[in-house]
């Protein structure tokens, strides 16, 4: 589809800034906010009505956060693709809701490095879930938007008052190079410093 209206997004945000910009923004639009936990509780002392990832999914979030968003209700409402007719089907008939957007950014392993921190200590600031999230939104930029960082919320903002609370196609499969980029850096950091050890 070439425009994309949001009325369904998912936030699990390290970096909280801009955050709630981006929520004022969608809750004009009489969107639907799905969030895991620390992020929740950011946006609803903001006053947002938001929906845990756990009431999502029924079931909570395990292993101190390390499995949260790592579930077929949440995947399967991010890589749905909107315009496959079996997609849509299998939704309906297993109560799935699709995403239109998904805001994620991920764990500061640099910070961890800046730190010092080692061993196991280093090991939790691997994000799994986030760079899971960021690559099946990326891949499924033709159904839906990703903001893999705070720097897109304001192209994203403007876009959306662009198109009268819809995305274009061209600024979506930007997002997702740009998301693509990102989870690369990413990984490209954690295997540098895991050989360094």
């Amino acid at each position: 589809m070439d425009f994309l209206p949001i009325k369904r997004a998912l936030f699990s945000v390290t970096d909280k800034s801009g955050v709630i910009d981006l929520c004022a923004a969608l809750a004009r639009l009489q969107a639907e906010l799905v969030s895991t936990g620390g992020t929740m509780g950011h946006l609803q002392q903001a006053g947002y009505p938001v929906t845990a990832v756990s009431e999502v999914t029924g079931f909570p979030e395990i292993l101190g956060g390390r499995v949260k968003t790592l579930h077929p209700l949440i995947h399967a409402g991010i890589l749905a693709d909107k315009d496959n007719r079996e997609h849509m089907d299998t939704l309906r008939r297993m109560d799935i809701l699709p995403f239109d957007l998904v805001c994620v950014n991920l764990y500061d392993f640099a910070q961890a490095l800046e730190q010092n921190k080692q061993d196991r200590d280093l090991i939790e600031e691997i994000d799994i879930g986030g760079p899971t999230l960021l690559r099946a939104a990326a891949k499924n930029y033709h159904s839906l938007v990703v903001l893999p960082e705070p720097g897109a919320y304001s192209e994203f903002l403007t876009e959306l008052e662009k198109h009268q609370g819809a995305v274009s196609l061209d600024f979506r499969r930007r997002m997702a190079a740009r998301t693509f980029a990102l989870t690369s850096r990413y990984d490209q950091l954690i295997t540098r410093a895991l050989d360094n050890n």
